[in-house]
């Protein structure tokens, strides 16, 4: 039977997101909100599933998405 660090291992926190898609921390809330990085709350933590964040990752573009901001 699968331990909860066996469950959790395939999600990443959001310093860890942040940290592979080098952007701030905040910014990944913000993705997350807006519903544009899929992720669950577990307690009071959001997290990504890996496999999900290495699919976002290889088309994200955090240079792209802030020029079009401007």
């Amino acid at each position: 039977m699968p331990t909860k660090d066996d469950l959790l291992g395939n999600y990443a926190g959001v310093e860890e997101v942040s940290d592979r898609l080098n952007i701030h921390a905040e910014s990944v809330r913000r993705l997350i909100r807006q519903a544009k990085l899929p992720a669950i709350k577990f307690g009071n933590k959001w997290l990504v599933d890996k496999s999900t964040l290495e699919q976002f990752a290889s088309h994200y573009d955090p240079v792209r998405i802030k020029a079009t901001l401007l």
